[in-house]
């Protein structure tokens, strides 16, 4: 065998071994969190980095409720907010990522189209970017967990790790840290405006809410009113 074949050989093979470790990998760990509480996500470990460098001591304010001890309004509050057809499509709203296609190919400041589902599977198994390679990873996740949770568990992945302020994550610690009650006892006004800090949780604070902020959570509360309830 020539010496030029044996390393294109070897690179065949060692592609190939990456890319079945990697699929068993995701696949393996997609199952394993449909299960267990999810209480650690890659960019809590970016923060933390970036809370270190900025000269603070890092943290993270987690506590994992399940779907059963989270308001319904927190629920209906971001389907409203972030996802109108959640508990209807498989992982995705083509219709909405056109309007987003549309609307950043003309204005400077770029809309997303991201379901909850595809924000869940970014947030739990990757990194923060902006190309097309991280987006094929989210949508490679986001077609696993659609495929292998329900709803309900997208949903209440998705309210635990979501980032509600600085070092703050899920709509437990959220819930404690900005109205001092649990999540299960938040209202209506009260979901909406923790809606209302998304997608810039680190610009908006709802235990201080601007005017800007206060009138996106009475834009969520006329979505919630026309919506009524959330089946999942």
């Amino acid at each position: 065998m020539s010496q030029k074949i044996r390393p294109m050989i070897k690179m065949k093979r060692g592609v190939k071994f990456f890319t079945l470790l990697f699929f068993t990998s995701s696949i393996f760990s997609v199952l394993v969190m449909r299960f267990v509480p999810i209480t650690f996500t890659p960019l809590m470990l970016i923060r933390s980095v970036e809370q270190a460098f900025d000269g603070d001591f890092p943290k993270a304010k987690r506590d994992w409720a399940s779907y059963k001890n989270i308001s319904k309004n927190m629920v209906l509050a971001v389907v409203s907010s972030e996802d109108n057809k959640f508990p209807e499509h498989y992982g995705f709203d083509f219709v909405a990522i056109e309007r987003a296609l549309k609307h950043n190919s003309k204005k400077k400041k770029i809309r997303g189209g991201s379901t909850i589902s595809q924000q869940t599977g970014k947030n739990v198994f990757l990194v923060p970017a902006r190309n097309w390679i991280r987006k094929g990873f989210e949508t490679y996740f986001t077609v696993l967990i659609e495929a292998t949770w329900s709803k309900k568990r997208i949903m209440e992945a998705y309210l635990n790790i979501v980032e509600l302020g600085n070092g703050i994550y899920g709509v437990q610690a959220a819930s404690e840290y900005y109205f001092e009650k649990d999540a299960k006892k938040l209202t209506k006004r009260q979901s909406a405006l923790l809606a209302a800090t998304l997608p810039s949780p680190l610009k908006r604070n709802p235990g201080n809410p601007n005017a800007a902020m206060t009138h996106k959570q009475e834009m969520i509360l006329r979505i919630m009113r026309k919506i009524h309830d959330v089946d999942l």
